[in-house]
Order: structure tokens, then C-alpha cells, then sequence
């Protein structure tokens, strides 16, 4: 098996590489944070333990955001909003998806639009050129 260095692909897939990289680190993040600030719905322990959770979840999550930040600064080419209205759409389907596997929300009309337009705001950053 050849190992192909980043320097040695094409500039759409490194671009894309970054995008990708950046969205999943993203997601991540949110899912990090979610549990870090409703985990105490849950579990005992988390409830208990505010200060650990937030020392050693939210270490992790803020370099995590960081990172992906990085990536996704580096697709779009030194823009810093795109990587915003990214972090918010992943974020919202994020805690959606979340709020309503472990804590059983409904996901209303309201916020089905809501998660709607935030995959539309993901799509006009990415495609919108």
C-alpha cells in the first residue's frame, strides 16, 4: 500500500480533506459539549461533579473547536465566517439529534424548520461561491 502525502494530491481533494476534517472535529465538539452541559440530566455522577466535567470535557472540546476551526479557516482560504455558520448548523442538528435520543424531546415542526435551515446555512457556505 503507497502512502500519498497531502502535497502530492490534487488541490480540490486536500481542499475538501480540510472541509471534511474540520466539519467532523466540529461535531465532535458539539457532541462533547452537549454531554458536558446536559450530561447532569442524566447521570448522577455528572451531576455531582460540575467542576471535573467542565476541567477535562471542556479541555478537550475548546481543542477540539480550535482545530477544527484551523481546518476549516484553511478550506474556505483565511475566512473566518464560514467557519461560524458551519459550527452553528452542525451544532444545531447536533443537539437536536441529541436532546432527542437521550432525553426524549420531540422534534416539533418548529424545530424540524429550524434544523432545515441550518443545513441550508451549512450548504450556502460551502457552495454558495
Amino acid at each position: 500500500m503507497d502512502i500519498c502525502y497531502e502535497n502530492e494530491l490534487p488541490k480540490s481533494k486536500v481542499v475538501m480533506k480540510d472541509l471534511l476534517t474540520g466539519a467532523i472535529l466540529y461535531l465532535i465538539g458539539q457532541v462533547l459539549v452537549w454531554f458536558q452541559s446536559n450530561g447532569q440530566f442524566i447521570w448522577k455522577w455528572f451531576d455531582e461533579n460540575p467542576i471535573l466535567i467542565s476541567i477535562f470535557s471542556g479541555t478537550v472540546a475548546s481543542y477540539v473547536f480550535i482545530i477544527g476551526t484551523k481546518y476549516i479557516v484553511t478550506h474556505f482560504q483565511g475566512l473566518l465566517w464560514p467557519a461560524k455558520f458551519i459550527s452553528f448548523g452542525i451544532g444545531m442538528a447536533a443537539f437536536a439529534t441529541l436532546t432527542w435520543l437521550f432525553m426524549g424531546e420531540e422534534l416539533t415542526m418548529k424545530t424540524l424548520v429550524s434544523i432545515c435551515l441550518s443545513f441550508i446555512l451549512i450548504c450556502v457556505q460551502i457552495f454558495w461561491k
